[in-house]
């Protein structure tokens, strides 16, 4: 049985999980330059993970014979607001859910357990960063934005507990 739509949806996963690297990347980046340092730190985090699905991804690729491209599936963008950062992440996280969801099936049906595995697993762990958005935007609309700020600064002469 061909696995053509499976390697064509493990290249599309690899893309969104570099995407997603760099978007997070670019997050930290603008959160530090607002001087939320704690909330960079998250984000460098959540850039981290999604290094290591994209590294996954390729071995998986790879490991099926298919022909990696390491290219971004779009630009990420540049968030004007906290509320932006986080509805934009949110729905990028969404869209992973489904797609994942969608390949998992689509090998299983191609008979690749692997592949199908993979897709599951990071669709899970993509379930826990939507779950995280979902608060933070919830959090950003009980306590306002300047509280919400003042959680995620490092005062000076304040230690890190965390």
């Amino acid at each position: 049985m061909s696995q053509q739509e499976t390697l064509k949806n493990l290249q599309t996963a690899l893309s969104m999980e570099l995407t997603a690297m760099h978007q997070y990347q670019l997050h930290a980046s603008v959160l530090d330059d607002w001087g939320m340092d704690r909330l960079a730190a998250k984000m460098r985090e959540e850039m981290q993970e999604e290094l290591g699905h994209s590294d996954e991804y390729l071995a998986r690729l790879t490991f099926r014979k298919g022909t990696p491209e390491l290219k971004l599936q779009k630009t990420p963008v540049l968030a004007k607001s906290l509320k932006e950062m986080f509805e934009l992440d949110l729905a990028d996280e969404q869209e992973a859910i489904e797609f994942y969801t969608t390949s998992a099936k689509q090998a299983s049906d191609e008979r690749d357990i692997g592949s199908r595995m993979l897709f599951e697993r990071i669709a899970i762990d993509e379930e826990g960063h939507m779950s995280w958005l979902e608060l933070q935007l919830d959090l950003l609309k009980r306590m306002g934005e300047p509280a919400y700020i003042a959680k995620h600064i490092t005062v000076s002469g304040e230690h890190e507990t965390a």
